[in-house]
């Protein structure tokens, strides 16, 4: 595997990694479980074997709670333990290549580098979905940086609607009757 600066699709890559818990129907469902995760790993380059499988769900539970902040960075060491970079010097100058990465791991350490490249360049803005009913994750692209929702259509409109009905309801019962 080549390192080139492929960040805006890496970067896509680990987001739709992270959500692969959505909430659908109350229940939080994993989108990486059966014949479906595997064909979802084959069709992002994977092999879709069951070992493939169960690494990349391991990586991508550690990556959620770091980007929960249930757990520090150090929580994603032993998923990068035997991944080494080779280097070769070109005319334009030093380029890494991974070396000795195992086929099932291939994604994992993909992710991995993604979420390296998020957290040191846009710091704070891989987060979870303000809702505290979804599952999902947003990387802010916004410059105030104040997204708070993963998606506006979806989770934004329901927590406005939800706080603008909470709001109507405390004001209709602080009105007396007959005002």
């Amino acid at each position: 595997m080549r390192l080139v600066d492929d960040r805006p699709a890496d970067e896509a890559f680990l987001l739709e990694l992270l959500n692969t818990t959505p909430v659908v129907d109350r229940t939080q469902q994993d989108l990486l479980d059966g014949d479906q995760g595997r064909a979802w790993l084959r069709d992002r380059g994977g092999d879709g074997s069951v070992a493939e499988q169960d690494a990349t769900r391991a990586a991508r539970d550690a990556l959620q709670a770091v980007a929960r902040g249930n757990e520090g960075a150090q929580a994603l060491a032993p998923l990068l333990s035997d991944v080494r970079l080779m280097p070769s010097i070109e005319d334009e100058g030093i380029s890494w290549s991974l070396t000795d990465v195992p086929p099932p791991r291939t994604l994992v350490v993909r992710a991995l580098l993604a979420w390296d490249a998020v957290h040191r360049t846009s710091p704070g803005r891989l987060r979870p979905c303000a809702n505290d009913e979804c599952a999902l994750f947003l990387i802010d692209h916004s410059k105030p940086n104040r997204a708070r929702w993963c998606s506006m259509a979806t989770c934004g409109n329901r927590m406005k609607a939800r706080r603008h009905h909470e709001r109507t309801r405390a004001e209709a019962s602080t009105v007396e009757p007959g005002d």
